[in-house]
Formats: C-alpha cells, sequence, structure tokens
C-alpha cells in the first residue's frame, strides 16, 4: 500500500488534501507542518511549507499522482511515493474501503 509524500506551500495544502480526499484518490492526507531550504532557479530559498503524506492504494497511486501535478500550484511539485511494509488489517480495509468505495 502507498504513501505518497507531497510539499506545498500553507495557502494550498488544506484544499489540495481536501481534494484528494474528495474524489476517492486518498483515504487520509496528513498535513505536518515544515521549514524547507532548498535551490531554485539558482537561489537558495528557506520557506514555510506543508508536508502532505496522502494515504492511497495501489490500483489509485498513479491517478493520485497525477492529479497532484494538475493541482499543485508550484512548477515542479514534490510528490514522491513510498511503499508502506506492513500495516495493520483494519487499517488496510479502511483505507480500501475509503478509497474504493462509490458510496460515501
Amino acid at each position: 500500500m502507498p504513501t505518497v509524500y507531497i510539499t506545498a506551500p500553507p495557502d494550498a495544502a488544506a484544499d489540495l488534501a481536501s481534494q484528494l480526499v474528495e474524489e476517492r484518490l486518498a483515504a487520509c492526507v496528513n498535513r505536518v507542518r515544515c521549514r524547507s531550504t532548498y535551490r531554485w532557479e539558482g537561489e537558495i530559498h528557506d520557506d514555510d511549507e506543508v508536508v502532505l503524506l496522502a494515504k492511497t492504494t495501489e490500483g489509485t497511486c498513479d491517478e493520485l499522482m497525477a492529479r497532484v501535478e494538475e493541482l499543485h500550484p508550484y512548477d515542479v511539485p514534490c510528490i514522491e511515493r513510498f511503499e508502506v511494509a506492513d500495516t495493520t488489517e483494519s487499517f488496510a480495509e479502511w483505507l480500501g474501503a475509503a478509497v474504493d468505495s462509490v458510496e460515501d
């Protein structure tokens, strides 16, 4: 079961997370504030960002990543897939139902 790691500006993170859950691309998206230091266009930047951890299914992961690219305000957003090696059966069942279900 994959988790997708995304960084986003604080003013876009909540909407992005909500959209992914609303569209059933993610069962849950955790938002964690962070400070990022990075090089962009030859300059060093130090900015507030939000880490989004989107829990999804194998069958939905590629669609989620593509949707993040569409919605994200950055020209080159950080979107990284991580494989979860193990989880509880009850969590895996909930996650699958939350993403794959067509009913609320």
